[in-house]
């Protein structure tokens, strides 16, 4: 009888152990997968096995949309926009981001990303570029505030520099599309 107990509290043991590994593992593949992303969901959580969820979650979201790399014809073209945008800040900065934020937008769009709602646009490119999705919110805040008429030409020329930095990404991103869901 003894040796029953024993072995049944050995399985228990092994089965907690697993859990744990298994659980660490877990974490170690979101953190690595979302880099600076984890950290900021973990604070903005305040508890580590919500914000695990909350990017398990974003990643089930991503693994069903049909993201795409732009064809190339299309990347010169937004390109060639973003340079024409980037000429209008001299002359009418608030008009260049305005522009800046609406080619970020149709770019997403042409690659198969939601756009309806900025909180899930910025939680579904965190999925693919966790980089870079702190740049656009932001772009994004400084762009409302700009709406709102309160940010100045220093405010608004970060707020390009921002923009660029994922929209550089969502142009070139042609790498890891399955690999990082």
């Amino acid at each position: 009888m003894i040796w029953i107990v024993v072995a049944i509290a050995v399985v228990l043991v092994l089965a907690v152990l697993g859990a744990m590994a298994l659980g660490t593992r877990r974490s170690k593949r979101l953190r690595e997968g979302f880099g600076p992303e984890y950290d900021r969901v973990v604070e903005r959580h305040g508890d580590q096995r919500a914000a695990e969820a909350d990017l398990q979650r974003r990643r089930n979201r991503r693994r069903g949309l049909d993201i795409r790399p732009l064809e190339p014809e299309a990347r010169d073209a937004y390109a060639e926009r973003w340079t024409q945008a980037q000429r209008r800040f001299v002359d009418a900065p608030e008009a260049a981001v305005a522009e800046a934020d609406k080619l970020v937008a149709e770019v997403m769009r042409e690659r198969g990303y939601p756009v309806d709602d900025f909180g899930q646009r910025a939680e579904d490119l965190s999925v693919d570029h966790p980089e870079t999705v702190e740049h656009y919110r932001e772009a994004h805040a400084i762009s409302m505030a700009s709406a709102a008429q309160h940010a100045d030409t220093e405010d608004l020329r970060s707020a390009m520099v921002h923009y660029r930095a994922l929209f550089d990404d969502l142009l070139e991103d042609t790498r890891h599309l399955e690999e990082t869901i």
